[in-house]
């Protein structure tokens, strides 16, 4: 099997022209690849996908990269061509930062449209990173949205109409080709929305242990998921991000990983590098940062592998004929809380 750091240092060499050769030296290298992403409108943009993809970036343990995934995800597929919508579900509101989204008590933000008081439309704001890129923003007030919705029918499906209700009234040529939904670090009714309202979900995966350790559970709860309220939903994408290719555990988590899930893994790995944690300090993503870090590039080319993908895609399949991306597993309920509240919306649809 290929190293992972390999296939880094690959990545980070990728696409670039024969003329590179002349530049011998670390930061000649760096200021060509910050060039390319600086002059992204320039080059042959990302392929559009089949269809309108609604993926969930989730995983249950926190630190792994979910919000930094989805913001410079998000970043590189809008530079590179493709209408993009972020959807900030974290009442942390850190995509909305990166994304330099005003996100104070009061801003019309993904809050509104859950419990009914707006349309997405009304809460989408342009962003700072491109044109093609919007941003429902989270507020604190996103925090108490769970005990809001607790007496409400169908509470889980929420985000879903309001995001096929915004697509169905958007003209064809203003509709994101991406939206990508930041879920918070938990198994709450946030992130029972957002596995609801998405199609596909993308799982980031530190490589060290403990997120090993929780990827079971994870895999476990979407498919409980898949059973009882979203029977169309697959994990289609696995990212490898933190990688640190000075440890071996890293290589052997990684190698642990796309053994498991074979072409589910993205071959472009996500380093650890200081220009990632930096970025958000700012309001801005990684790519309009420092364009030319090893964070940068080896997001474009993830988002680069994920476009690729993407436009092999066809119509959605019908749910009764979707295919598994995963084996079910089996593994104890979802918590008590989300059992409780599946219950009860499904009791009140019943009478």
């Amino acid at each position: 099997m290929t190293d992972p750091g390999e296939r880094l240092r690959s990545s980070l060499a990728a696409d670039l022209p024969p003329a590179a050769a002349e530049f011998d030296s670390p930061i000649a290298m760096e200021a060509m690849r910050a060039t390319r992403v600086l002059h992204a409108g320039d080059q042959d943009p990302f392929p559009a996908p089949g269809r309108i993809r609604v993926l969930t970036i989730a995983n249950q343990k926190g630190g792994v990269g979910k919000t930094t995934s989805t913001v410079n995800l998000g970043v590189a597929l809008s530079l590179f061509g493709l209408r993009v919508l972020v959807i900030d579900l974290d009442p942390q509101g850190n995509a909305s930062t990166a994304l330099g989204v005003e996100h104070v008590v009061g801003t019309p933000s993904i809050y509104d449209a859950l419990v009914g008081e707006a349309t997405l439309a009304e809460v989408t704001h342009p962003t700072t990173a491109s044109p093609n890129l919007r941003c429902v923003p989270a507020t604190i007030d996103l925090a108490g949205a769970e005990i809001e919705l607790v007496s409400v029918v169908a509470r889980e499906h929420r985000l879903r109409r309001s995001i096929e209700a915004h697509l169905h009234a958007l003209p064809a040529e203003e509709r994101p080709h991406y939206v990508l939904i930041d879920c918070p670090p938990s198994l709450g009714l946030l992130t029972l929305n957002a596995l609801v309202a998405g199609d596909e979900v993308l799982i980031p995966i530190q490589c060290e242990y403990y997120a090993l350790e929780g990827l079971g559970q994870l895999l476990s709860n979407i498919e409980l998921v898949r059973a009882h309220l979203n029977p169309g939903i697959v994990v289609s994408t696995i990212l490898l991000t933190m990688y640190d290719g000075r440890t071996k555990l890293a290589d052997q988590v990684a190698d642990e990983v796309r053994n498991h899930f074979g072409e589910l893994v993205l071959s472009s790995v996500i380093p650890r590098n200081v220009r990632v944690s930096e970025a958000p300090g700012y309001g801005q993503s990684v790519l309009t940062y420092d364009p030319g870090s090893r964070g940068s590039t080896s997001y474009v080319e993830a988002a680069r592998e994920l476009a690729v993908r993407g436009a092999d895609l066809g119509p959605l399949v019908p749910v009764q004929q979707a295919p598994a991306a995963v084996a079910p597993v089996a593994a104890p309920p979802l918590n008590a809380l989300v059992l409780g509240q599946s219950a009860a919306a499904r009791s009140q649809e019943d009478s």
